[in-house]
């Protein structure tokens, strides 16, 4: 009992963290607050779903459960007589109904919240942050890494972000049709970064979380819907990109959960009906003012037309980076764009490429990773285990760990 109601208590919060919390500020109005409630509720949860069992609907549960702590909490207030007014009058004391996502317009309180957090009065990068620790429940050390930025300055962040949505007067809606092409970049930027965590988990012994790649998946179509007749390129980019990743989820671990690298996985595995789909909206991103996410789809695109690795067009992909670093000029472009010439011309090449971004990449896992292959590629196995250990040295997950650890030993 013990067990399973732990194990309950885990699967609500990793699929609906986002839809509570997302809730409870429509209802409440306060960031931290709802944060607090949803974690004390969940707490609550742990204990007495041992005693009495797992409730027929769990996430209402909680729901419920949070509203009576932040009543609580208003009534141990010294001003309750006039809050409790205010709140007599709003959506707090009315009973919880859930929508139904799938069938109404635009109901969903998660659509919301993205939108309240991708408010052009906060910074871009606090904009994402905040939408990542609220709305995907991800740790703030989860954030930190898909920015590369340390723990600390990303938590400063997020507090200010909150401070400046409660002095401001943030509104929590959905905006109107002619502010949404100024909101939207954010937005298709946290939806992706949602995806990113999931595709590759920061932490813990699963390298993928099906859960937060499908709430991204879920959340871009329904973004995507918003701006329907003529949705951004940049929105069918981002659709398609995150469809053609996910489509290889089930080749891309053994039964062990270790990690198997692309031109390693079982092509019979991929989701062929979900690339069908995703390469239709590649083509039609592609074909509009392209942006980095039709590019990025793109290049997953000519990974999935390849039934066997050797068929892969490198240099269209190499091309296609080189594109891309045109319009993004990052670190990590430039990594992925070695990577892609190095396949089409050789590892030397890559790794010339892979040393001028060296110093700025030198705490990112994935740079000693690449790197450590192309040298295992040219034969110099004393350098590439050197790489391989600082990969080790700087990777998280146990996935990845292990799988680096096995490449460690089969190049001695």
């Amino acid at each position: 009992m013990l067990t399973d109601a732990y194990a309950a208590v885990d699967a609500v919060y990793r699929s609906d963290w986002g839809r509570i919390v997302a809730t409870l500020i429509r209802l409440h109005g306060d960031f931290d607050i709802a944060e607090e409630a949803a974690q004390e509720a969940f707490a609550v949860a742990a204990d007495q779903w041992m005693a009495s069992g797992i409730p027929e609907h769990p996430r209402a549960w909680i729901i419920q459960t949070a509203r009576h702590k932040i009543i609580d909490r208003i009534r141990r207030q010294k001003n309750f007589a006039e809050k409790s007014q205010s709140y007599a009058r709003s959506e707090m004391d009315r009973v919880v109904v859930e929508p139904n996502y799938e069938k109404s317009d635009f109901p969903d309180d998660r659509l919301q919240l993205i939108f309240t957090c991708c408010h052009p009065a906060l910074a871009p990068e606090v904009q994402v942050a905040l939408t990542l620790r609220t709305l995907g429940g991800l740790q703030t050390d989860e954030i930190a890494r898909a920015f590369l930025v340390p723990e600390a300055t990303m938590a400063q962040r997020i507090v200010r972000a909150k401070k400046k949505i409660r002095d401001a007067k943030i509104p929590y809606k959905v905006p109107e049709a002619a502010e949404i092409p100024a909101r939207v970049e954010a937005v298709l930027t946290v939806i992706y970064l949602i995806f990113n965590e999931g595709y590759a988990a920061t932490r813990g012994p699963a390298l993928v979380r099906g859960d937060l790649c499908g709430e991204a998946i879920r959340l871009a179509r329904l973004v995507r819907t918003l701006m329907m007749p003529q949705p951004p390129t940049e929105a069918t980019g981002l659709l398609a990109l995150m469809l053609l990743h996910d489509s290889r989820r089930d080749a891309r671990l053994d039964e062990a959960g270790d990690l198997i690298v692309l031109e390693e996985q079982d092509r019979g595995l991929w989701n062929r009906a979900q690339i069908a789909e995703a390469l239709q909206l590649a083509e039609e991103a592609f074909r509009g003012d392209v942006g980095p996410f039709a590019i990025q789809a793109a290049i997953a695109a000519e990974h999935c037309k390849a039934s066997r690795p050797e068929q892969t067009d490198w240099p269209r992909i190499a091309a296609l980076y080189g594109l891309l670093e045109e319009i993004q000029n990052s670190a990590v472009v430039a990594l992925n764009r070695a990577v892609a010439v190095a396949m089409a011309q050789g590892p030397e090449s890559g790794l010339r490429l892979i040393e001028n971004i060296a110093a700025d990449l030198d705490e990112y896992h994935l740079l000693h990773a690449a790197k450590a292959d192309l040298l295992r590629r040219a034969g110099d196995s004393p350098a590439a285990a050197r790489s391989y250990k600082r990969a080790l040295e700087l990777a998280t997950n146990d996935s990845e760990r292990r799988y680096l650890e096995r490449r460690l030993r089969e190049i001695f």
